[in-house]
């Protein structure tokens, strides 16, 4: 279980800082970090880690496309551990 907890916290770490990063690298007009990696994360695990930096750094936050596609994975991992916690996975 204690794997499993720091599993979470790493993963939500690297995606709160790699989406923290992207916003700078916004304001600058550099190279992005690209969505399909903040989707994987958040897949992953790192919901938590991925809404706390839209939330903190207004990060993509206006983005309807990316608001829909976050949404819709977090959805499905709602389902998902419904199914677990009910055992029918």
């Amino acid at each position: 279980m204690e794997v499993l907890l720091l599993y979470f916290l790493f993963v939500n770490i690297i995606v709160f800082f790699l989406a923290g990063y992207d916003k700078y690298q916004a304001r600058k007009n550099k190279q992005r970090i690209p969505e399909n990696t903040l989707f994987f994360l958040e897949a992953i695990g790192g919901t938590v880690g991925l809404l706390l930096a839209m939330l903190l750094f207004r990060h993509k936050t206006s983005k309807t496309s990316f608001i829909v596609k976050f949404t819709l994975i977090f959805l499905i991992q709602i389902v998902l551990v419904y199914l677990k916690m009910t055992h029918k996975v």
